[in-house]
């Protein structure tokens, strides 16, 4: 298995890491400075850090995509998610407001990472080796969906406070950002094989639709002719 798999799995399992530790214990954490309100309010209050994450997510992928570069907008959205998580852990705002926009910014960043993040495979993949790495990193990586949210229960066990483990998420965001950085780029021989790959595939597609079409052409004639007969 191509080295580059291990590594952009290690980069994903690292920020799945900080994500489930956000989806699991981000209520929980925003419930505990707004004990006089409702669990409704509080889910309410909740819902907001994705809604602010869909529009920073379109944005972040459509200026990937324009500009075709994919590791720096991987790398600042997870850096700007774990200083808020290392805010949240360091801190611990006592306002449920302070508190939910600093949670806007890691919903924001985690999620932002995600479409320039799965374009990187497709660099230095191609055919069946692209579908067996995306399915390695996704299916290893999404361990990190356990390790996450175990992790800051056990500290939060084990000191009775969050504190450690969302500076433990945050960490292992930072970390992530740091692989995705030491990611070796493509050569030039794999640029070409992929942009091969790609070319024949697209010609492929091509003689196919081509076919099909003569095929309907051929079965629209005999259809004629069967009922001029």
């Amino acid at each position: 298995m191509h080295g580059r798999v291990w590594h952009l799995t290690a980069a994903y399992f690292l920020a799945l890491v900080g994500m489930y530790a956000m989806n699991f214990w981000m209520p929980q954490l925003v419930k505990g400075l707004s004990t006089q309100r409702s669990n409704a309010t509080v889910g309410m209050f909740v819902m907001i850090p994705y809604l602010a994450a869909v529009p920073a997510m379109i944005l972040v992928s459509r200026s990937s995509d324009h500009t075709l570069e994919r590791r720096y907008h991987i790398v600042i959205p997870e850096i700007v998610a774990a200083i808020a998580l290392l805010l949240l852990g360091a801190v611990t705002p006592h306002s449920a407001f302070l508190s939910v926009v600093l949670w806007c910014v890691v919903a924001s960043g985690i999620y932002c990472l995600l479409g320039p993040f799965w374009s990187l495979p497709n660099e230095f993949l191609t055919g069946f080796s692209a579908a067996a790495g995306i399915a390695l990193i996704n299916s290893f990586g999404n361990l990190g969906g356990f390790v996450g949210p175990y992790a800051i229960g056990a500290i939060n066990k084990q000191t009775g406070s969050f504190r450690g483990g969302l500076l433990f998420a945050g960490v292992s965001l930072l970390i992530s950002a740091i692989l995705i950085l030491a990611l070796r780029k493509r050569t030039l021989p794999e640029q070409e094989a992929v942009a091969t790959t790609q070319a024949s595939s697209a010609g492929c597609y091509r003689i196919e639709a081509e076919t099909s079409m003569q095929g309907a052409k051929a079965r629209r004639v005999r259809a004629g002719v069967s009922e001029s007969c």
